[in-house]
């Protein structure tokens, strides 16, 4: 039987407020059997973890980039003790979702910038001490996630996922040389996205892991251009179970069958994330 990990899922966003479970129950009835949701903040450690356990999924906690804006020192001590309480918890997968952003013109530039890396810095060595793998936001920001990694290096060696990953191939190996998995999704579908795709079709099959990050990161056939949208055409929502179709046209792109896609990923992600051994279906 075929079935898919969805290795990052915002199931708990704003969007899903109203009908969560009938999105999770789409996703099922496509296939996907898992799906990892990240934490973004101190705020909704507890919302992603009912979450999880309601679903049957599972769940990380960490301080997003986005978020470090608004986070305070309490928030890492506050995490600090989640991760203790929840230690036995086997729905816990990893710390995430952090790492650096400089994207966004507010976050590249001091402190902001300075700031963030403290913030990631004090995630990593956390992740270390409870000994989880971490979920990676990377964004322009590659070379300085990899030096912090490369610094503080658990005893074992990193586990976790590189997620949308969109830096070079030269970086992609990089991190695949520390251990982590390379997430991919919706921007696989666009023909434009010729670095990504390129990535997605060249890199070693033992690196990928699948996501969608929903309700971002909408494949070609959800998206809406800004003049559309302008028209009166609504952006398509994301969801967890778009993931067999992205996933149907990376199989294309690599030119392999998709079950044997969803078979190596799978095993990807158990690698990345260890704990789901024991969650998914036999």
């Amino acid at each position: 039987m075929t079935f898919w990990i969805d290795t990052h899922c915002h199931l708990d966003a704003p969007e899903f407020s109203a009908d969560a479970a009938a999105v999770r129950a789409r996703a099922a009835a496509a296939g996907v059997a898992h799906c990892i949701l990240p934490a973004v903040s101190a705020g909704n450690f507890e919302a992603v973890r009912l979450m999880a356990h309601r679903f049957s999924d599972s769940y990380a906690l960490g301080i997003h980039p986005l978020c470090v804006p608004q986070a305070q020192e309490a928030d890492l001590q506050a995490l600090d003790a989640e991760l203790s309480l929840r230690n036995a918890d086997p729905r816990l997968v990893a710390v995430g979702e952090i790492g650096l952003d400089y994207f966004v013109p507010a976050l590249q530039q001091s402190p902001m910038r300075e700031r963030q890396e403290y913030f990631y810095r004090a995630q990593l060595k956390l992740a270390r001490k409870h000994g989880l793998p971490v979920m990676l936001h990377v964004r322009r920001s590659a070379d300085k996630l990899l030096k912090h990694l490369r610094e503080l290096v658990p005893e074992g060696g990193w586990r976790g996922t590189g997620h949308a990953f969109n830096g070079s191939e030269q970086q992609a190996m990089e991190f695949i040389k520390l251990g982590f998995k390379l997430g991919f999704g919706g921007t696989v579908t666009f023909d434009t996205a010729l670095q990504i795709r390129r990535l997605a079709s060249r890199l070693p099959l033992a690196a990928l892991v699948l996501e969608t990050d929903a309700p971002d990161i909408a494949p070609h056939w959800l998206y809406q251009t800004a003049q559309q949208r302008a028209g009166g055409q609504a952006q398509g929502r994301n969801e967890p179970g778009e993931l067999p179709r992205i996933a149907g046209v990376l199989a294309q792109l690599r030119g392999m069958l998709p079950g044997a896609l969803a078979d190596a990923t799978t095993a990807n992600a158990v690698q990345a994330f260890p704990r789901l051994q024991g969650l998914l279906p036999c």
